[in-house]
């Protein structure tokens, strides 16, 4: 058995607290995550797919925690060449959507929708960091299925959500029904972040709390591309425009390059350009992720 795998202590707390979504082992080439009942083994090879499938068996018994499906999915060194996991043990004819759990929070897993499932295990302590603060209005760039805002809303933030996808827009107002929480007083924007924001400093709109955890890459429909080391730190400069006095500002990646290091030096340079006060707060440690491997991310505290 690796030393890779989470202890049962630790699987024991998550169960305590309401949360079946989480990180069980993490390998060099490979990783496995729980969603509920269902497994997703992430690999960079076949070989390093066939020993997590092995260990997962023998670390179940051992728990004891009963799974039901398999899925797999082959890490790429692009991503452009990413494709959604595979079914390799479990029903076929079973629904690919399912529902995992955070904190007695619930979120849509979609195991068919593409490379990324619907929710990311480790923005976890981010996610409660946020229900923490109790904002009144949360800004959400780069959405996708709206985590972050349905966990703003459980504390009665009204929210603001932008991201290029529709669908991924559409799962997060199905994240907001799994919840018994209104829509009313939150508004989903399908568009380009970098065009919206403008938008909303001329109108003069302010928020408490502003997520940023864009992508490595990407392209808008207009064909502008996005690319997280050239681009984060004018990103940062027009949140700041929209951000009130004593707002918390989340500054993510998973880009490799981008280190927490690099993210507070890019947060005191946006400081003192927009002559702003502020410090930056490092987020709270994952128990189920070794150090280094989950996003870089800190919070930029503004006064």
């Amino acid at each position: 058995m690796s030393p890779g795998w989470i202890d049962a202590s630790v699987f024991r707390d998550f169960q305590a607290e309401g949360t079946d979504a989480h990180r069980l082992c993490t390998l060099e080439d490979g990783w496995v995550e729980r969603f509920g009942h269902d497994i997703l083994i992430s690999f960079k090879r076949v070989l390093v797919r066939e020993r997590l499938i092995q260990e997962l068996k023998e670390w179940a018994n051992g728990i004891p925690f009963k799974f039901e499906r398999i899925f797999a999915r082959f890490v790429p060194r692009k991503s452009e060449q990413r494709e959604p996991p595979r079914l390799i043990c479990g029903n076929p004819a079973e629904n690919l959507q399912t529902i995992a759990t955070e904190r007695r929070l619930k979120f849509g897993i979609d195991f068919g929708a593409g490379f990324s499932v619907g929710l990311f295990p480790d923005q976890r302590e981010n996610r409660s960091f946020v229900r923490h603060i109790a904002p009144k209005r949360l800004l959400n760039c780069f959405a996708y299925t709206c985590s972050f805002s349905v966990s703003a809303a459980y504390v009665g933030a009204t929210t603001l959500n932008i991201d290029l996808s529709k669908k991924s827009l559409a799962r997060g107002r199905e994240n907001f029904a799994l919840n018994s929480l209104s829509t009313m007083g939150h508004r989903f924007i399908a568009d380009d972040v970098l065009n919206v924001l403008p938008r909303l400093a001329r109108k003069g709109e302010l928020f408490d709390a502003i997520i940023l955890d864009p992508p490595t890459f990407s392209r808008s429909r207009t064909g502008r591309s996005w690319q997280v080391e050239h681009d984060f730190e004018k990103l940062l400069l027009a949140a700041l425009e929209v951000a009130k006095r004593d707002a918390r500002i989340l500054l993510s990646t998973n880009c490799t390059r981008l280190n927490e290091r690099a993210l507070q030096m890019m947060g005191r340079f946006c400081l003192k350009a927009t002559r702003r006060a502020g410090s930056l707060q490092s987020t709270a440690r994952l128990p189920d992720f070794p150090p280094g491997v989950a996003a870089r991310s800190v919070w930029l505290i503004l006064r």
